[in-house]
């Protein structure tokens, strides 16, 4: 089986990582990010889990998707804010039976990729892994949950079972859903909750459990996106999304959320397909999201100048008193 990762961040290193670890696997790594490609190259990826490094050598990775050739399965694991350009820029990787699989954050990343290789070829799924970069070639398994996964149109496939049983041999819990938008908005109203606060307060996951005030916080965006999901239809699959924000909160608390590590990196951050999203669509459909709004526009502010600019002002304000 021949499996290319398209963006070998925390979660793309961790999964091509846990898939190479099987014979019957050929997967190769494709990103930007250049030494990282080398280091993984020169010496395989490590991967800490429960504090110990597990070194990885069965895989490749590359800048270039014209040298890795056509994949069985193209997993794709980018920031949403650019998932069109990843698949046009690696569409080396995508041959007539490529099949491409979404395990991203945020809402949209479905159509996005259709539109370059074909609904047809698309499954989409979810999942509540953790993962950190810790340098070039060094991730960290910082979190354990279930991955799901769903054609489109809800039906039940030879090639969902194989992808089922692929992420199933390599260690993730994995387990296949007739409702796959679902799945994406149930994802989505998670990081709603936690990716934003995270990303303002500079705390892990699991912190937000000991602040009750950003805990209603949280609940009140979470529901918010929950009023969104059922104006457009949506069937969700938590009935009570806010407890299900609250477990993976638990179920990952030393995982630094990807919004968090883009502030600390000054990257543009997911805002816009997370917590923005549910604030266009609510818009669109007569909804008020009010603490989703503030949330964007916090973030917003930060992606533009940055955690140093506020500290920097809080002194200055500090002496001037």
């Amino acid at each position: 089986m021949k499996i290319t990762v398209i963006g070998a961040g925390a979660m793309g290193s961790l999964y091509g990582a846990k898939l190479s670890a099987s014979p019957k696997n050929e997967v190769v790594l494709l990103d930007i990010w250049k030494e990282h490609v080398d280091a993984i190259n020169a010496c395989g990826l490590l991967l800490e889990e429960g504090g110990e490094p597990v070194r990885y050598g069965n895989l490749s990775a590359s800048t270039d998707a014209s040298l890795a050739g056509h994949a069985d399965f193209a997993i794709i694991f980018v920031k949403s804010t650019v998932t069109k350009q990843a698949v046009l820029g690696n569409i080396g990787a995508f041959g007539p039976k490529t099949t491409a699989i979404t395990l991203q954050n945020g809402l949209g990343n479905i159509d996005l990729i259709s539109e370059v290789v074909g609904r047809e070829n698309v499954l989409a799924g979810t999942t509540a892994q953790g993962a950190m970069v810790l340098g070039p070639g060094k991730v960290r398994h910082s979190g354990h949950g279930r991955t799901v996964i769903g054609e489109l149109d809800g039906t039940k496939t030879t090639r969902i079972e194989t992808v089922h049983e692929m992420l199933s041999e390599a260690g993730f819990e994995t387990t296949i859903s007739d409702n796959v938008v679902g799945l994406v908005w149930d994802k989505l109203l998670v990081n709603a909750g936690i990716n934003a606060l995270v990303g303002i307060t500079g705390l892990f996951n699991g912190e937000l459990l000991g602040y009750p005030e950003l805990l209603e916080i949280l609940e009140l965006a979470v529901l918010e996106g929950k009023k969104v999901a059922e104006s457009e239809g949506v069937k969700l699959g938590f009935p009570d999304p806010v407890s299900h924000a609250l477990e993976v909160c638990a179920a990952t608390a030393e995982t630094k959320a990807s919004m968090l590590q883009d502030v600390l990196n000054h990257r543009k951050t997911e805002i816009d397909m997370i917590n923005g999203a549910i604030v266009r669509i609510g818009g669109r459909n007569g909804v008020e999201t009010p603490v989703n709004r503030s949330l964007t526009n916090l973030i917003k502010f930060i992606e533009k100048h940055g955690m140093n600019f506020i500290e920097k002002h809080g002194e200055q304000i500090w002496k001037n008193e």
